[in-house]
């Protein structure tokens, strides 16, 4: 008598992408509506900072021969103080300043979890160096500091990305190293030192990614102050200089509208504003669904 074996069933491969996808789907479908106001709104503004020169009516330094002129079918928002449209300074002001913003919170992020780790991995004399440079830093002011800086370099793209970049990099090494100090002490560290793992291995496949959760949701925080900083300086005049379109710049030369109850200059101040808000639902969605913490509703 023979006996059929029923084969036994293949198990599929595991896809870690496809989870990955589902579980960042299921946690869009959860979120707040606070959230989903904040990604709609910053998906908008890359949307129009990356598509600038195609959704604008006109160029960017375009100047027209009426200056202050009202808001109208030809100029939607009225023209500046030149006579370049309103409109069309502000959905470039959108691509410069965004556009700089992430390049000085990318290049913060990368000075400060860099020297942070440092720090964090090999601790004594350099742990020492590097915070006590850094606690003289944020003794000063940042915005003092920066328009110090600015005014030994000059006030140039660059040198307006490089100093605020360098100087809000403090707040991502003392996150890293506070962070890292608390990784690099647990007891699988000291084991990959015992299997003579190098310390380049260590951070990058054991304390890194132990920590970028948290430094993630830093970079979204410091971006909005980034993002400010810029606006701030612009509007002192020692940021993003002229011709390029900067909200900052916008409302310092279009302020004497207010006098005459155009609320033109606050146009470029309400997409500060709105931006800056819709950062911090989403920073704010993303810490609550890394603590864990659970609505009881």
């Amino acid at each position: 008598m023979t006996t059929t074996l029923n084969p036994v069933p293949q198990r599929k491969p595991f896809k870690p992408g496809r989870s990955r996808k589902a579980r960042a789907w299921k946690a869009l479908a959860r979120a707040p509506l606070s959230a989903w106001f904040g990604l709609v709104v910053v998906a908008t503004y890359v949307v129009v900072a990356a598509f600038a020169p195609q959704i604008a009516p006109y160029g960017e330094a375009q100047v027209f021969p009426e200056p202050f002129a009202p808001w109208s079918p030809e100029f939607i928002l009225g023209t500046d103080q030149l006579g370049r449209d309103v409109l069309t300074r502000l959905i470039y002001g959108a691509r410069n300043t965004l556009g700089i913003a992430v390049v000085t919170t990318a290049l913060s992020f990368f000075f400060g979890v860099s020297l942070g780790l440092v720090a964090a991995l090999f601790k004594g004399w350099v742990d020492q160096v590097l915070s006590r440079s850094v606690d003289i830093v944020l003794s000063i002011p940042g915005l003092i500091f920066s328009l110090m800086l600015l005014a030994i370099f000059g006030s140039n793209i660059w040198s307006l990305i490089l100093i605020i970049a360098v100087l809000d990099s403090t707040n991502f090494y003392r996150l890293a190293r506070t962070s890292g100090l608390s990784v690099a002490s647990m007891e699988f560290i000291e084991a990959a030192r015992l299997r003579g793992e190098h310390s380049s291995w260590i951070v990058f496949r054991e304390i890194l990614p132990n920590i970028l959760p948290p430094l993630v949701a830093e970079a979204g925080l410091r971006f909005c102050f980034v993002f400010l900083t810029i606006s701030a300086l612009s509007f002192l005049g020692v940021g993003i200089q002229p011709p390029t379109a900067d909200w900052g710049s916008m409302v310092r030369e279009n302020a004497t509208l207010i006098t005459y109850g155009d609320i033109t200059p606050l146009l470029p101040a309400a997409a500060i504003g709105l931006l800056t808000v819709a950062v911090n639902f989403v920073v704010d969605w993303f810490l609550h669904n890394l603590s864990g913490i659970k609505n009881g509703h």
